[in-house]
């Protein structure tokens, strides 16, 4: 749909740019995502870019809808303003300083992927500026240039160790002929997107890996169609195309014999593929194989906790991108140990919406071949997991998991996004909460018009998961598999020892708040006082129906000596009964139990 150009960079020039680039980004996301094999062929840059803008733009909505309240009837207002009129903050709208405030946090707690991560702080570093600015209700030219200038220094600054050929040198680029071209807002956008996207079409001279693959950077061919909706903004006119995707015809057949394709790279949607050369400031390391895990995290913590962590993490694995500021950040990690990232992040403040991908052995070892754009996988398990450490154990098995904090349980278009992380074509979901039936049943259909063959396994508890998990086979018949999980969960008995809130009425009698509750497969069945006491009476009823296998999860703030006390139990007791016990972290209940 056509727009009025702006003249001027104003909060009505920060909503059309928003929808402008979301568009944009929604025709090329598919073009991104087959393109992206740095530093792993991970094929979802152009998704992460676009759930990114997706959420910018949303917050941006938000403000505008917030005014459109307070400014009482349709047609006052931001919807009349025109390029040449009044500023949407005349006109009782949002100013410059809450559009691009609004768009920089929506960004950071949208932010997917290491590639969504830095256009997360390139956004955040434009706001910083034009913030600064608020005396007035827009910006010129001048101010367009700072913001951009700004925005390519911050990011790099927020990437661990920045490699060239990527959207870090894209975003330099841009701002250096942004700052050369004299004119308005149009002029500055103008020069900055050619600046761009010569670089782009560049970056596979600067990245081996990207001329072996035969493309440009994924993440820098993404920010070249924001900054050219930057332009169709100002102008009213989409600019050309934003260089070629493939720089040689060199296409290799997939080797499941999956459609041709040029691979491509970004800087930072997996684990780096390949060492940088002598002398290149690379995203690993150097002295160990590519990391297995994506960690993501938004973390309430100050600059100096953030500091530590930066160190810590930088520790523990590569492509580490830390981006924000004011107390809230956003925490993107690529590592062996996904527990320990995430434990990290614990110990700076306060972290949450964790999502932990596992990248498959296909994909994170595959250093040194020369690869075409990853086809989906056959089959992946999405589960949702109530702590940290259980998050970290169901990524190990190869699981995506979504974590879900008390009173915080994920929403479906998590599920659908997790889905799509898991870059499968079949996938098994496993809610482990009855509460999340319903949510992970919208999800699965929401997946399944994408294409996705989802089987929704109607777990009830994180147990009842790893005990399906245990059991699933890839490499048998989709059917075969779901079925087999299925059993294995159906066959799990489930408990877990909770701290009661209030005073309630229960199927055990009267609770009061502070009592300690057993509950079995969702009923109270215990009422006491002392953790492993109640504990103890919930095993020993669980095991009065038999079973082979006792699987306990602690919470963080079960004392640490219950575990001991319940496996001495059952050695004692069941002789025939084994025990495994996985530390759950702040998992809500102070303990789960699994009977098998």
């Amino acid at each position: 749909m056509a727009h009025v150009p702006q003249r001027f960079f104003d909060a009505l020039a920060v909503r059309t740019w928003c929808g402008l680039s979301l568009s944009a980004l929604g025709r090329a996301r598919e073009e991104i995502d087959a393109i992206n094999v740095y530093p792993v062929a991970d094929g979802d840059t152009g998704t992460n870019l676009y759930l990114t803008v997706e959420s910018a733009a949303a917050a941006v909505e938000a403000v505008f809808a917030g005014h459109e309240l307070d400014a009482g009837p349709p047609g006052a207002g931001t919807s009349a303003a025109r390029a040449d009129g009044p500023s949407p903050v005349e006109a009782g709208g949002p100013s410059l300083a809450e559009a691009v405030g609004a768009m920089a946090h929506g960004a950071l707690i949208g932010a997917r992927g290491n590639s969504g991560t830095i256009l997360a702080q390139l956004l955040r570093g434009m706001a910083q500026v034009l913030t600064e600015r608020s005396d007035s209700a827009h910006t010129d030219g001048a101010g367009l240039r700072l913001a951009l200038r700004n925005a390519a220094e911050s990011a790099r600054q927020a990437v661990a160790h920045p490699v060239e050929g990527t959207v870090l040198t894209v975003a330099s680029a841009a701002a250096d002929a942004g700052e050369a071209a004299e004119g308005d807002c149009a002029e500055v956008a103008r020069a900055a997107y050619e600046g761009a996207r010569t670089a782009l079409a560049a970056t596979p001279g600067q990245l081996s890996v990207l001329e072996r693959a035969g493309v440009v950077d994924a993440g820098g061919h993404g920010l070249v169609t924001v900054l050219g909706a930057l332009v169709e903004t100002f102008t009213g006119r989409t600019p050309g195309p934003s260089a070629p995707v493939t720089v040689h015809a060199r296409v290799e057949p997939h080797p499941e014999g999956g459609p041709d394709a040029g691979a491509g790279l970004t800087p930072g949607d997996g684990p780096h593929a390949h060492p940088a050369p002598a002398g290149e400031c690379g995203p690993v390391n150097g002295d160990h194989d590519d990391p297995a895990f994506e960690v993501i995290y938004l973390l309430e913590a100050d600059d100096a906790a953030v500091a530590r962590l930066r160190q810590r993490l930088d520790a523990l694995g590569d492509s580490l991108v830390v981006v924000g500021g004011d107390g809230l950040w956003n925490v993107h990690v690529h590592v062996d140990d996904a527990g320990a990232a995430v434990e990290a992040g614990v110990e700076a403040g306060r972290p949450y919406r964790i999502r932990i991908t596992h990248f498959g052995h296909a994909d994170a070892r595959a250093a040194g071949a020369e690869r075409t754009p990853r086809e989906p996988r056959r089959r992946a398990v999405v589960a949702v997991v109530p702590g940290e450490g259980l998050a970290g154990l169901y990524a190990e098995a190869g699981a995506t998991a979504v974590l879900a904090r008390p009173g915080e349980p994920p929403a479906s278009g998590e599920l659908v996004q997790a889905v799509r992380r898991a870059h499968a074509r079949e996938v098994v979901l496993l809610p482990n909460d009855a509460e999340l039936r319903h949510t992970a049943a919208a999800a699965a259909e929401q997946a399944r018009t994408e294409g996705v063959r989802v089987a929704l396994i109607p777990t009830r508890s994180a147990v009842q998961g790893i005990a399906a998990l245990a059991v699933h086979e890839p490499g048998r018949r989709f059917d075969e598999d779901v079925v087999a999980m299925t059993s294995a969960a159906g066959a799990t008995r489930y408990a877990e020892v909770v701290v009661a809130e209030h005073q309630s009425w229960t199927t055990a009698g009267i609770c009061q708040a502070g009592d300690v509750l057993g509950l079995i497969d969702g009923d109270v069945a215990v009422i006491g006082a002392d953790v492993t006491e109640v504990a103890a009476t919930v095993l020993d009823r669980m095991l009065s129906a038999g079973g082979e296998l006792v699987t306990l999860v602690l919470g963080d703030e079960a004392p640490g000596t219950v575990t001991e006390h319940l496996e001495a139990r059952v050695r004692e007791a069941y002789l025939a009964v084994d025990t495994v016990v996985h530390r759950g972290g702040r998992q809500g209940a102070l303990l789960l139990v699994g009977v098998e």
